[in-house]
């Protein structure tokens, strides 16, 4: 089925639809996390064995390596459907309480960024995720009186950015805490062929390994660079993926072979030259740079920086390493302190 020239959805619905179509829908169609998913499988397999529920899990990491695909190909090993809110988007107590009772026996419940959760909202996951049951305050002042409403077995997978800003009471919670690390640029590989071939491309294994190289580490980020790569050898090519065409695209884009963009090198040139190589706070970078907020900073640019050896955080602030200095090309003499 064509999603993007289908006249009965509206752009909104073929854009999701596109998305969801690229997602592995099993486990053993999900590429890498290898550690990650012969741990899930045996407690599916044991949950199955048993006719129980999933327990709770709680998947971190940095954005884009596939923690929401994950949650749904765990519903979908179990049958269940899995419905997912953004932790932003719940504002007052009754929009979790009105979740919760909906849910259905064995469904799964995805919350994105769940370190994001008011206080408020958290305290009522506490007793929902252990005791299976929701206190619900009717009234107010010397008469208000608390209501337990029974829930029906459900399965929470929580995901976020930033574990450390997930408060001890629920962490200690999920049954299951796992780390998702950045992909092989083999896997990344496979992840671009098994992409192309769901959005009908051919593509040449050079050019698989041409788009892995400068993926991240991240799945999202093949996917995205794809699509793009697609779009040049439709126009400027013949159709075909192939190692030059994705070089020549990426290049357009200003993406290099480290997978810098130009937040990226503006980031390092910023540290390295106006601020000297550091410390300096992401706060202060952020507004160098105009436009960017440190939160964006911190969850985009900076992980990947950190990887490969370019960026140190430390409690005094954000440092440039030597290796970011050769990456620019610039000498040690310039650096700041840290070099001399």
């Amino acid at each position: 089925m064509d999603y993007h020239r289908n006249p009965d959805l509206d752009p909104a619905e073929r854009d999701e639809t596109f998305e969801y179509s690229l997602r592995p829908q099993r486990l053993p169609e999900y590429i890498g996390q290898e550690k990650v998913k012969t741990r899930l499988e045996i407690a599916l397999h044991a949950a199955i064995k048993r006719g129980d529920v999933l327990d709770h899990v709680l998947l971190f990491g940095p954005p884009g390596l596939g923690k929401t695909t994950l949650a749904h190909v765990l519903a979908n090993e179990m049958g269940s459907p899995c419905k997912v809110i953004q932790a932003p988007a719940m504002e007052k107590k009754g929009d979790l309480a009105a979740i919760l009772t909906n849910l259905e026996e064995g469904e799964f419940l995805f919350i994105d960024e769940i370190h994001r959760l008011s206080a408020a909202i958290e305290e009522m996951l506490y007793s929902a995720m252990e005791d299976r049951k929701l206190d619900i305050l009717i009234g107010q002042g010397p008469s208000a009186q608390t209501l337990k409403v029974d829930l029906r077995p459900f399965t929470l997978v929580g995901a976020t950015t930033r574990a450390g800003l997930l408060s001890k009471p629920l962490h200690d919670r999920f049954g299951m805490v796992h780390r998702l690390e950045y992909y092989t640029r083999a896997e990344l590989a496979i992840i671009a062929t098994r992409t192309a071939h769901v959005l009908g491309v051919e593509i040449e294994a050079a050019g698989a390994e041409a788009i892995a190289r400068r993926s991240r580490g991240t799945p999202r980020i093949v996917n995205r660079l794809l699509r793009r790569c697609r779009d040049y050898a439709e126009v400027k090519g013949q159709g075909i993926i192939t190692s030059p065409i994705a070089d020549a695209c990426l290049a357009l884009h200003e993406v290099d072979e480290l997978g810098l963009d130009a937040l990226d090198r503006s980031y390092l040139e910023s540290l390295c030259t106006k601020f000297k190589g550091g410390p300096v706070g992401v706060r202060t970078l952020a507004a160098a740079l105009g436009e960017v907020e440190g939160d964006s900073l911190e969850d985009l640019v900076e992980p990947y920086l950190m990887q490969i050896g370019f960026l140190d955080r430390t409690p005094q602030g954000r440092r440039a390493t030597e290796a970011a200095y050769t990456y620019l090309g610039l000498k040690a003499a310039e650096a700041g302190p840290l070099f001399r």
